[in-house]
């Protein structure tokens, strides 16, 4: 999609609704240039973006899609602006923005554009620190992503009225803070960006292993935060830290993508990494991931997302389970633990010590996490624990571990996958 002064065409055949994503921060970017104030803005494409779902259909796709939502979203403004000084009394600079609009001849919508780091800006506000992760998640999705409020809320399985809430508490607060629409500067810019990757790094992981429901996987999230990465890694420097961190991130969901379709059966069942059927993994994808981090590794200035990316390509090059490098696996968790203080590294590197020097040694680790706060009721350490377990030969102490972490999951599919393996067991046991 361009991103030039020139006017905004797009092929007959693209979905409108892949469309609308694709534009969204554009025109975002061109109203908060214009009228500085986000949480308005935002509305107001918003309302362009829902006028286009209804109207595009039945009357067909204007010639420049861009120019036709710039200028709705600029009479909703406008709209705005004469509602606000109406009741104020006060907006005499802002009206006159308004009137101005209400006279803008339509060549200049048409050949208004965006300048290319502003869905940069826009991820740096939706992700500002004043916001909690949920409230950045949201209104990333929201502002930069092109999802309606009733998606998001649908995503993540909340009414869409506390979805609405949580997003205008988010504007509210970008609002108070008095940012600007502009890149942060170089001391603040390395801060941002690993915010930004921590969000979409969320987006990705909530997509790609729901949390809760019926469903594994949510594919509109992972996909999304996928499409959101790759601006971003488009848009940064390479040769910057952040940078290459950026395409570490890039690179893992890359990797880990690649194996959704093998990650479930017909019903929707889940299938763990060392039964799956890796025929059904996506080689293109995994071919561009690991000659991302294959090209990125080399740059230095290694960091979280880099190793991850590394780790996942291991396991995505062994052409079966048994032919996994658990030794350099084991080696890179170790590097990732002296890197982050993060409870869910140090159990994944506890499961690649096991491969490495038996259940044992595994088990042993699991017991220094037991007094984490931060993981100690968390499901997978039981999952995990009842894995170890088995391998150790202790099946009874494996089927207690599976039952609790299936009580403590809001994932059905997790919970039926955790209750079978308890099953199983007991009737080894049994028999």
């Amino acid at each position: 999609m361009a991103v030039t002064g020139q006017p905004c065409t797009v092929p007959s055949d693209v979905p409108i609704e892949h469309l609308l994503r694709e534009l969204t921060p554009q025109v975002l970017g061109i109203v908060v240039r214009r009228f500085r104030d986000f949480a308005a803005a935002e509305d107001a494409v918003q309302e362009a973006s829902l006028a286009a779902a209804m109207q595009w259909p039945r009357e067909g796709t204007p010639e420049n899609p861009r120019a036709w939502l710039t200028q709705v979203a600029f009479r909703r403004m406008a709209d705005h602006i004469r509602s606000e000084s109406a009741r104020r009394r006060r907006e005499s600079e802002l009206a006159q923005a308004a009137h101005a609009v209400d006279h803008t001849p339509e060549s200049t919508f048409i050949e208004t554009a965006p300048q290319e780091d502003d869905t940069l800006i826009l991820l740096f506000m939706c992700c500002h620190p004043a916001l909690t992760p949920a409230s950045a998640i949201a209104l990333t999705l929201r502002a930069v992503g092109g999802l309606t409020t009733a998606e998001i809320a649908h995503a993540f399985l909340v009414p869409e009225p506390t979805m609405a809430q949580r997003i205008s508490r988010a504007k509210q607060s970008i609002k108070n803070s008095g940012m600007g629409f502009q890149l942060p500067s170089a001391e603040e810019r390395a801060q941002r960006v690993r915010a930004v990757l921590h969000v979409l790094y969320l987006i990705f992981n909530e997509g790609y292993t729901s949390s809760a429901g019926p469903d594994l996987r949510r594919a509109d999230l992972s996909h999304e935060a996928m499409r959101l990465t790759r601006i971003v890694h488009h848009l940064q420097p390479p040769n910057q830290p952040e940078g290459t961190e950026v395409a570490g991130l890039l690179a893992l969901m890359l990797l880990t993508d690649a194996r959704r379709l093998a990650r479930t059966g017909v019903e929707g069942e889940l299938i763990p990494l060392a039964q799956q059927d890796r025929a059904l993994w996506d080689r293109q994808q995994i071919a561009e991931g690991v000659a991302l981090i294959s090209a990125t590794l080399p740059k230095g200035s290694v960091g979280p997302y880099q190793l991850q990316a590394a780790i996942a390509a291991v396991h995505d090059e062994a052409a079966r389970a048994e032919d996994t490098d658990w030794p350099q696996i084991l080696a890179l968790y170790e590097l990732l633990k002296r890197m982050s203080n993060n409870p869910m590294v140090a159990l994944s590197h506890a499961i690649a010590a096991a491969m490495v020097h038996g259940a044992t040694k595994g088990l042993e680790l699991l017991d220094a996490l037991k007094a984490d706060a931060r993981i100690a009721d968390h499901h997978r350490l039981d999952a995990v624990q009842a894995h170890l377990l088995e391998l150790a030969g202790d099946r009874q102490g494996a089927i207690t571990h599976y039952r609790a972490a299936a009580s403590k999951t809001g994932s059905l599919p997790e919970r039926n996958y955790l209750l079978t393996q308890a099953a199983r067991l007991s009737s080894e046991l049994q028999n």
